[in-house]
């Protein structure tokens, strides 16, 4: 049994890829890096370490790879793999769907069954904007529906920013949290769903991909932003949560999506689930041996902030669903004033960017243009609104906006309503 996975990356090796070959498949990666490459080449094996309260590490074997550059053997290890997945990172897509379309091409002409691909990437509606990349790139009236099942996920797993001191001395070695399941959509597949330990495939993929973006990426983020008000020398996740008030600011905001959720799916989420859920979330957000950092978690202020994402689909699902959300619009402002660096001192390129723009155009634009709020739409002006009045209260009360917020809660929410 073979998978090939287009990514060599923290969730391509410690996830997808880690899952499946401890059930015992061959797996090869596809990467443009060329110093993985080689060394997954040269070493045919990889570890990954567990770093949480029960540490071990796995040792990945059976593994290859090869380079994303070389388009033709990319399309030829399709043609006789038995499942395929990706995790490219959202942006990185459009370079892999020419190699994709002439491995699918191949697979037809040899006579081989539809390919199931795993779409392991952060992105909404993963499957739709999958097909229509592909068909850029194949011939008109190409049967992609009867060739290809694509198959969307909701990554859970937390996999920090490697140490470089730890990757220098094995550029294959991964830290990951001891969370091990990929949620899937069990319509989506062509072929009989793997018997892969981990893998949980659900009937109503939506409610699921919603859960993940809404409540998972949402709190993280807001315990990110929260955080580095709360402490601009801060540098890990756990940090942040372990400050008492900023814990329950994001825990309030993964409670309005979480209520906005069972009203939105009430067959699949009740008030017990959802607490469930959200305290085990803040558990693993507070976990100090995985070492992730409040840089990793909130970086990209374009892409967290924008109209579909973590913050702002959020507040757009509250509004929805009639959900009041102060908590999310308060986390959701302090993005706007997140400057988090890296270990060497420097911003996220996008985030020096939007910075620039920000101090040159202001809130208005930010709220526009970024996140995509359209205020000729009443309830859309009522976001930007609550998103404008959060920010204008963090700036008025530098050090001790928390505890005033939690005793006020609910002046913030989108408005006032």
């Amino acid at each position: 049994m073979k998978l090939v996975v287009f990514g060599a990356g923290n969730i391509g090796r410690s996830f997808v890829g880690q899952l499946f070959a401890r059930a015992g498949y061959e797996v090869i990666f596809i990467d443009v890096d060329d110093e993985l490459v080689a060394a997954l080449n040269r070493e045919g094996c990889y570890r990954v370490e567990i770093k949480d309260r029960h540490p071990e590490t796995i040792r990945v074997e059976g593994v290859s790879a090869v380079h994303g550059g070389d388009r033709g053997s990319a399309a030829r290890e399709l043609v006789e793999a038995d499942i395929a997945a990706t995790a490219v990172g959202p942006k990185a897509l459009p370079h892999i769907y020419p190699a994709i379309a002439a491995g699918l091409e191949l697979r037809r002409r040899a006579g081989r069954p539809p390919l199931d691909i795993i779409i392991c990437e952060n992105l909404r509606n993963a499957a739709h904007s999958f097909a229509e990349g592909l068909r850029e790139h194949l011939p008109g009236g190409f049967p992609l529906e009867d060739s290809v099942g694509l198959i969307e996920t909701s990554i859970g797993k937390m996999v920090p920013i490697m140490p470089e001191e730890a990757r220098r001395r094995d550029p294959l070695l991964l830290y990951a949290e001891a969370y091990n399941t990929l949620i899937l959509d069990a319509k989506a597949f062509r072929n009989p769903i793997p018997d892969v330990p981990g893998l949980d495939p659900k009937e109503n993929m939506a409610a699921y991909v919603d859960r993940k973006a809404f409540i998972h990426n949402c709190g993280h983020a807001a315990c990110a932003y929260l955080g580095y008000l709360a402490d601009p020398r801060a540098v890990y996740i756990w940090e942040a949560v372990e400050k008492a008030e900023g814990q329950e600011v994001a825990r309030r905001a993964m409670w309005e999506s979480g209520r906005a959720l069972m009203r939105r799916y009430p067959q699949e989420f009740d008030a017990a689930n959802q607490h469930e859920h959200i305290e085990d979330l803040l558990s693993r957000f507070a976990n100090r041996a995985l070492g992730d950092t409040i840089y990793r978690v909130g970086r990209d202020l374009p892409r967290k902030l924008s109209r579909g994402d973590r913050m702002v689909g959020a507040l757009l699902m509250d509004a929805q669903e009639g959900v009041p959300a102060p908590a999310t619009t308060l986390a959701a402002a302090a993005g706007f004033l997140f400057r988090v660096t890296d270990e060497h001192g420097q911003m996220f390129g996008a985030d020096t960017r939007f910075v620039e723009e920000f101090a040159a155009r202001g809130v208005d634009w930010a709220l526009s243009e970024v996140c995509g709020l359209d205020v000729s739409e009443p309830a859309e002006a009522s976001i930007a609104e609550g998103v404008r009045g959060g920010l204008s209260y963090l700036e008025a009360r530098p050090g001790n906006w928390l505890g005033e917020f939690l005793d006020g809660l609910g002046r913030l929410d989108h408005g006032g309503r």
